[in-house]
């Protein structure tokens, strides 16, 4: 009996690790070993988070790599490795690190190397930047807030809806940390974008996305132009950064089920 292959949904910030359990369910069922973990100091569910905020508070990039490669470490196989957001940068540093068989980094956050930087995720992103000392806090998003970060492309009752279903505080240190990137030669935001013996890549954006705009995105593709290994970008032109929990996720799953059958990571039934 062939032993399914493990699969890690990675979240960014804002979101808890339980607004995976939409593609946990459909991967299983399509014969994957599915699991969503959370980031290290997150609490188990979403009112204990926004409860325990000092929880959450100072991990940075590197914390959140090296929790995740230790988890990595006792699957029986490296696993498939799908990432939103922030996630999705971390997605990519341990496909860098040779630790996964494949990654999908949806409208992933700025890697170093990536100089775009639209007004718009300015403006995402300036409720943590407001105040310097956010750099060791953990930071709420207001529902007004989550609109404009996510639920843009999608109706106001629907991004309320999403915001109070699944939003927690997220630490400020990772932002703190990618904008510095271009600037450090040293930064945790740094990816072996020139492994050329690495697992294949998926970049996925949302065109209508105010926190990662599909210009990062592309951006973030051209940083891979040394490697040989195989690196495939797809947009979604009417979507935002919501596009892994709202009502349209299932397409963007089925995409990325898809893509990974083309790579021969699909799952045996």
């Amino acid at each position: 009996m062939t032993t399914p292959i493990p699969v890690y949904f990675i979240h960014g910030l804002w979101l808890h690790s339980a607004s995976w359990q939409p593609w946990v369910d459909l991967f299983r069922e399509e014969g994957y070993d599915p699991s969503a973990p959370a980031w290290p100091g997150d609490p188990d569910t979403v009112a204990e988070a926004r409860e325990n905020p000092e929880s959450i508070a100072d991990h940075g990039i590197d914390d959140v790599v090296e929790h995740y490669a230790a988890l990595i470490a006792e699957l029986p196989a490296p696993p498939v490795l799908i990432g939103h957001s922030f996630g999705g940068m971390i997605a990519q540093k341990l496909l860098g690190q040779d630790r996964a068989a494949a990654a999908v980094a949806i409208d992933a956050a700025q890697i170093k190397g990536v100089l775009p930087l639209p007004l718009s995720a300015l403006r995402a992103t300036l409720p943590v930047f407001r105040n310097p000392a956010n750099k060791r806090r953990a930071v709420s998003l207001t529902a007004e807030q989550f609109r404009f970060a996510f639920g843009n492309a999608i109706s106001e009752e629907e991004s309320d809806a999403l915001y109070e279903q699944w939003t927690i505080p997220a630490p400020g240190k990772p932002l703190y940390e990618a904008a510095a990137a271009n600037f450090n030669p040293h930064s945790p935001a740094k990816v072996a974008t020139d492994n050329s013996g690495r697992g294949p890549l998926l970049l996925i954006s949302g065109g209508k996305d105010h926190t990662v705009p599909e210009t990062v995105t592309r951006a973030t593709l051209k940083q891979y132009r040394h490697s040989d290994a195989v690196t495939d970008i797809i947009g979604f032109p009417d979507r935002g950064h919501s596009l892994t929990i709202d009502s349209g996720w299932r397409e963007v799953a089925d995409t990325v089920l898809t893509w990974l059958g083309r790579q021969n990571l699909g799952a045996a039934r």
